[in-house]
């Protein structure tokens, strides 16, 4: 990624060649914060690419994709004449959607590895038909993708084809505040997620930035609608965000050990070392980090002390945390590779002149790494919220019930633990594998399918339902830690309850939870935890 200031202001240019995208990247195009470029040889290789596809529309040789119908209609040949109406209706037909459209974050992550795959210059696809979608990337302009009709067979063919809706100027679009009619830098940074956008229909969006819809040529259909972008998109995002929650989970972790006067010996290097995982001891030596200088846990030390042992939530952290750890890690690894994968069919090879048909649109490696995800994320919230049980409980804390200060008059954080049990329950049902289901499709010729987006919207909820459940943890142990004044605990995590209470006040008298949860929840996305 390179740098380069323009008013000012410091723009990220991440530059396009298939190979070197990186995941952290995608999430800053995707968030509009760096603007992406196709790269001189790759451009090259895309030219090479599409002359290869020309050479063999005048061969008088049938070519899937090119001059055929697609599927299980790929023996039937098309005229010359008919080419550019069998492109158009591949895209027409296959967008098939439905549901919620994807949130503007992931269409955008969505465009750019389908830009990236592209420019890896094995598609066949016209450099001007690229150009005009990374044109649309950068001035605002967003496809209207719904979010449910892949069976991630041969790749993520109806959200895929939704975005080439927008190529084409058919379906919908989303206008950005601050979409653009010029080749400018890139706009500012979106402000969220959830940024204002003007739902227009594609034709107009393009017609509003100065832009044409493309005339799609041989293959440029095809070449769109295939792969595995729209899993990969989600799936991307979603490992970038369980990392930062697996270290915001040693941090809720630590604050509540400090509350609860927990012990840090389990956390002793040598104990690690002996059974070698790497997540452990990752895990371990941050909670090390974060516990060091506590008062708290000087006050309970030594010949007084009668409490043997922990329970498993809080002498566990390191191997529950670390094991999340290390299939987030899977995960990442596989989406790593997948954003620079080529997964088109037929794929265009102009060194040997070869036009082959393959099989990597099939999702089964992403489907697989992200129901992995999903399954190591929710263990970060089932045991946050055993720890959440620790606190609230006073047979087990020593503490008020509920943490309330007057119980019995008020409730206190009664059914805070209880809204991060029903999200535990709920990730019991998503963390069910996808991977594992197949449903043929295409009249059997789709006989074994990934289910990869369903896993990816899967992992996406999963991930949204830990942030949730570390932030009730958050709030809570903040509480208990109130409670044990005036000892106070490390210095890291006294930090973090100085934040929550810049946002949160400490609970005397009951009020609306839901307020406060949200509060954490937002110091948790904007990163003022990232301690």
């Amino acid at each position: 990624m390179s740098h380069g200031a323009s008013g000012g202001r410091v723009l990220q240019h991440v530059l396009l060649d298939g190979d070197t995208l990186t995941l952290e990247e995608v999430q800053a195009v995707a968030l509009g914060r760096a603007r992406a470029e196709l790269s001189p040889d790759a451009r090259e290789r895309v030219r090479r690419a599409r002359a290869l596809v020309e050479a063999r529309l005048e061969d008088g040789e049938p070519h899937y994709g090119i001059n055929t119908g697609f599927g299980t209609l790929a023996e039937v040949r098309i005229d010359r004449a008919d080419l550019e109406r069998l492109q158009r209706n591949l895209v027409l037909s296959h967008a098939a959607g439905v549901g919620a459209p994807l949130p503007i974050v992931e269409a955008r992550a969505l465009m750019l590895l389908r830009a990236n795959v592209l420019a890896k210059g094995v598609s066949g696809i016209r450099e001007e038909t690229l150009d005009l979608l990374l044109a649309l990337l950068d001035r605002g302009v967003v496809p209207v993708v719904p979010e449910r009709g892949s069976v991630g067979a041969s790749g993520d063919l109806a959200p895929l084809a939704h975005l080439a809706l927008l190529l084409i100027g058919e379906g919908e679009a989303f206008l950005l505040a601050g979409g653009r009619d010029d080749a400018a830098p890139p706009r500012p940074p979106l402000p969220h997620p959830g940024a204002f956008a003007e739902r227009v229909p594609s034709r107009e969006a393009l017609r509003r930035v100065g832009l044409a819809p493309a005339v799609l040529q041989a293959k440029e259909g095809l070449a769109l609608v295939n792969g595995t972008q729209a899993m990969a998109a989600l799936g991307s995002l979603a490992v970038l965000r369980a990392e930062r929650l697996a270290a915001l989970a040693d941090l809720a972790g630590a604050m509540t050990l400090e509350g609860l006067l927990g012990s840090h010996r389990p956390f002793a290097p040598e104990i690690q070392a002996v059974r070698g995982q790497p997540g452990q001891i990752a895990a371990a030596a941050r909670l090390r980090e974060l516990l060091a200088g506590s008062e708290l846990n000087a006050s309970h030390q030594g010949p007084g002390c009668h409490k043997v042992q922990d329970p498993y939530s809080l002498r566990c952290m390191p191997q529950v945390h670390g094991a999340a750890r290390d299939g987030i890690g899977f995960c990442r690894a596989t989406l790593a590779a997948e954003v620079n994968a080529a997964t088109d069919n037929p794929l265009v090879f102009p060194d040997s002149g070869e036009i082959v048909s393959g099989g990597n649109f099939h999702g089964q490696p992403v489907a697989l790494a992200l129901d992995v995800l999903a399954v190591a994320a929710s263990h970060l919230a089932a045991i946050s919220e055993r720890r959440v049980e620790q606190l609230v409980n006073p047979s087990l804390s020593g503490l008020p019930p509920f943490l309330a200060p007057r119980h019995g008059l008020n409730s206190g954080f009664m059914i805070a633990q209880v809204t991060s049990a029903a999200l535990v329950s709920e990730n019991k049902v998503l963390a069910h594998p996808a991977s594992v289901d197949s449903i043929p499709s295409s009249a059997g010729r789709e006989d074994h399918v990934s289910m990869g987006m369903t896993a990816a919207l899967k992992a996406r909820q999963v991930v949204e339902n830990v942030r949730t459940c570390l932030a009730i943890e958050l709030l809570v142990a903040a509480q208990a830690i109130d409670l044990r004044a005036p000892l106070r605990p490390s210095v890291k995590v006294a930090e973090a309850h100085r934040r929550i209470r810049a946002v949160v006040p400490r609970l005397d008298e009951d009020r609306e939870l839901h307020c406060d949860i949200e509060a954490v929840c937002r110091l948790v996305d904007d990163g003022q935890l990232d301690l």
